[in-house]
């Protein structure tokens, strides 16, 4: 009978510790349930680093959990690291800042090849305008520009893919390719009723920089352009792009300039999507004193603004007649350049309204491979204009047509000509 009492004893222990056993592993399955989302994720370094003081991540942290639990992968995974990319891809987007992106390691590549000066593509820079993708401009003797791209187009589509609400980098990467291959761009031109199509051959791009002449030609009296050029002429300097080379051959051309007695300047700054800012200072330079504000950027939240003035090389005396060509084409770099020079009364602008891109962005390292392009300031002209808001408006506007353009006519060069031998 002992024995007996002791074996159920034994059996009610057991059972009790069974019971406690089940009850403790479903308290703990409760609570991780309820534990805080991000302790759930147990696969992340560095989850709590830098983290914002006042800002909720926790749902960040359950959609995590959530598409980590439920979502069915198809043929292709996305590895967690690829998720964090994508993280900030759309935390970059949220800003709606067309110039602020991510570029995750494939990316990244892309981009540091193309502020190298050579890449594989069609040789185009293209911007967000009225939130569509457009053509700043082609650059010289590119597919882009052989195959009749024309600054101002607007892509629809690129192949088969449409671009609605597309990021400039999305854009780039698909117009991007390897040297002959073909990329189809749907594109809405002004002036033509329906989306045309333009396939481009990919090719390696060398990023051109300038061209000079001496135009000593005899124009019609139709253009009433002939007056007052005399032995002269009017020296012409083209310039594609504000690369880092781009002030010693800008000096080179001028000395050209002043070798030619010629004392009527036109500076050609269409389709010039612009470049280092350094090189805008330096060019805007040999027209002003010392001193002399030529941009000035504003970082807004009451921060100083960092002002760029003339280095004061200011070879030039009164005598010069000076005009800058200017089109939608023309941007960043070109704009605080003509708009300096317009402002401080040395030229006069020639053409239509630049694109507008007056902001200034920063290349941030995320991690080795991956970086941030970020939106820090915008430019001000010396009289205190945003270039991002506006644009620059010319002092004379002469339209260049789609009819001009396939004629060979340059009204635009036109009027400039005209402006100078008054």
């Amino acid at each position: 009978m002992e024995k007996n009492f002791w074996s159920k004893q034994l059996t009610l222990i057991a059972i009790a510790a069974l019971v406690i056993g089940v009850a403790f592993a479903a308290g703990f399955s409760v609570g991780a349930h309820y534990r805080p989302a991000i302790e759930q994720v147990a696969a992340l370094d560095h989850k709590e680093t830098d983290k914002p003081a006042k800002v909720d991540f926790a749902p960040f942290w359950k959609a995590w959990n959530v598409l980590n639990d439920k979502f069915v992968s198809s043929a292709t995974t996305t590895s967690d690291q690829d998720k964090v990319w994508g993280a900030i891809e759309g935390l970059a987007a949220s800003l709606r800042d067309p110039y602020t992106v991510f570029f995750p390691p494939e990316n990244a590549k892309i981009f540091q090849s193309e502020i190298s000066g050579n890449f594989e593509g069609v040789g185009m820079e293209i911007g967000i305008k009225n939130d569509i993708i457009t053509v700043i401009a082609p650059l010289k003797d590119t597919p882009a520009a052989k195959a009749g791209i024309l600054s101002g187009d607007q892509i629809l589509k690129i192949n088969d893919t449409v671009t609605s609400g597309m990021k400039v980098d999305q854009a780039i990467k698909l117009i991007r390719g390897k040297k002959g291959t073909e990329v189809r761009l749907a594109i809405i031109r002004e002036g033509k009723k329906e989306p045309i199509e333009i396939k481009v051959i990919r090719d390696t791009i060398a990023i051109p920089t300038i061209d000079t002449e001496l135009k000593h030609m005899i124009f019609s009296q139709k253009d009433a352009t002939s007056e007052g050029l005399g032995q002269n002429g009017v020296f012409l300097i083209k310039l594609y792009s504000f690369s880092a080379v781009s002030p010693d051959l800008f000096r080179e051309a001028l000395r050209k300039f002043i070798e030619s007695g010629s004392n009527k300047l036109i500076l050609d700054l269409r389709g010039n999507p612009g470049g280092y800012l350094e090189a805008a200072v330096d060019m805007a330079s040999w027209f002003l004193p010392a001193g002399k504000v030529i941009v000035s950027e504003d970082f807004g939240k009451n921060a100083p603004k960092i002002v760029y003035r003339s280095k004061g090389y200011n070879i030039f005396n009164k005598n010069l007649k000076f005009a800058i060509l200017i089109n939608g084409g023309s941007a960043s770099a070109s704009e605080i350049l003509a708009g300096a020079l317009r402002e401080h009364g040395i030229a006069k602008l020639v053409g239509s309204t630049t694109f507008g891109k007056g902001s200034v962005q920063e290349l941030v390292d995320v991690t080795p491979d991956t970086s941030l392009k970020v939106t820090v300031a915008r430019w001000l002209t010396p009289n205190g204009q945003s270039i991002s808001e506006r644009g620059v408006k010319p002092d004379v506007e002469v339209a260049m047509t789609a009819d001009d353009l396939t004629k060979g006519n340059d009204p635009q060069f036109a009027a400039a000509v005209r402006l100078l031998t008054k």
